[in-house]
């Protein structure tokens, strides 16, 4: 048996923790761990027709007793990229396949390099694929499954905005952060009595936000869930601002979050697939505060440093379990399966779950939309996080 791993999407603590769980249980079964550099970047660089040379970089054996303390690391030692095999950019078709792929049905304009990456998995005569990632990265796991491929996913990301799955490798790691940086962000918004707008990474799922700012007790949490009111949300700021004994105020922002009538606000720059990525509202918001309500202000975007550095204890325990799981399901031949964590308990979800829409639920369960804030409603019968 030889597996393959690879890590894809954005890294997140947790990941190298999962690597070794896979490699140290697949070695008591004697079985091969092929690691993949770059994730679905490496197989598509990889040239069945080329040396040994040539590919050497984008592969590498994994040996249990190479890898002690891994563990304990942040970032994925793999390395990782933002690809989707079934829609790449011309600009990143390597040259050996340049007019050998065909037009992707997925988005126009791109590329469907799935047939290759069937044959590279081939080449490297791997018989299971494990990718750890997020619900993007992912996307091309299913797409293997309904190719007949045996694949086992493993879902992590700062947002835990996967399907199939309540909790992702790294989201306490990124609360815990975000709570730490809030209260440390606060001294200096209260010395100067100021209004903080913390804004955070989190895509289109205000989770990360809501969480973080619920728990370090920030004066209102935006979130891309409810566009905002910009005047109502700046007159209840300051409100919060003029009623503390220390004058100042702090608001978390999902980075996703919209104006009323306004769309997403975005930054100059563009991943792989070339959309644009969000960061900037925070700015918006400072400039209306300082520009229109003459109040003293700062900004500050959290960005990596949420995703860096080594894990939790949670995230590491998370990572290791689910690794572990990988590898039992292969001992068990059960193949095109997610794993996951569903009411508290350790489970597994067929792989093609992130294909289909998100539900969020968190406006109805645990929001004050009109106060833009956390509003716990019910906590019987709610999950560890809410």
């Amino acid at each position: 048996m030889k597996i393959g791993v690879l890590t894809s999407g954005g890294d997140v603590p947790g990941l190298n923790a999962c690597i070794k769980a896979i490699v140290d249980h697949a070695g008591k079964n004697n079985w091969d761990v092929i690691g993949i550099k770059r994730g679905w970047q490496g197989l598509l660089n990889y040239n069945p027709d080329g040396t040994k040379e040539e590919n050497a970089p984008l592969t590498m054996k994994l040996v249990s007793k190479k890898m002690r303390g891994l563990e304990n690391t942040g970032g994925t030692f793999l390395h990782t990229s933002r690809f989707n095999p079934v829609q790449i950019d011309e600009r990143f078709i390597p040259d050996f396949l340049k007019g050998k792929v065909p037009d992707s049905t997925f988005k126009p304009g791109t590329f469907d390099c799935t047939k290759h990456i069937m044959r590279v998995l081939d080449d490297l005569n791997i018989d299971v694929l494990i990718p750890i990632g997020g619900d993007g990265s992912l996307r091309f796991a299913a797409h293997l499954t309904k190719q007949n491929f045996p694949v086992i996913s493993i879902p992590k990301t700062m947002d835990n905005d996967v399907n199939g799955t309540d909790y992702c490798i790294g989201f306490s790691t990124c609360v815990t952060r975000c709570v730490d940086s809030i209260n440390k962000i606060r001294t200096t918004a209260a010395s100067h009595e100021r209004i903080a707008i913390i804004e955070l990474f989190g895509r289109h799922s205000g989770e990360p936000a809501l969480l973080s700012g619920h728990i370090a007790s920030a004066s209102r949490v935006l979130i891309p869930e409810v566009p905002i009111d910009l005047d109502h949300f700046s007159d209840l700021i300051i409100s919060d601002k003029n009623a503390n004994l220390e004058n100042y105020a702090v608001a978390v922002v999902a980075e996703g979050v919209t104006i009323k009538g306004g769309k997403n606000i975005y930054q100059e720059k563009q991943d792989q697939y070339g959309n644009k990525k969000l960061g900037g509202i925070g700015r918006v918001i400072y400039d209306e505060l300082k520009s229109n309500h003459n109040v003293s202000v700062l900004t500050q975007p959290l960005a990596y440093l949420l995703r860096s550095g080594e894990p939790d204890a949670l995230d590491k325990l998370v990572a290791t379990s689910f690794g572990t799981l990988a590898i039992q399901l292969i001992e068990k031949k059960t193949f095109g399966k997610l794993t996951a964590i569903v009411d508290g308990n350790y489970t597994i979800s067929d792989n093609d779950c992130v294909l289909t829409e998100q539900e969020n639920l968190i406006v109805d369960n645990v929001y004050d939309v009109k106060n833009y804030r956390p509003d716990i409603k019910n906590i019987l019968g709610r999950p560890m996080y809410l």
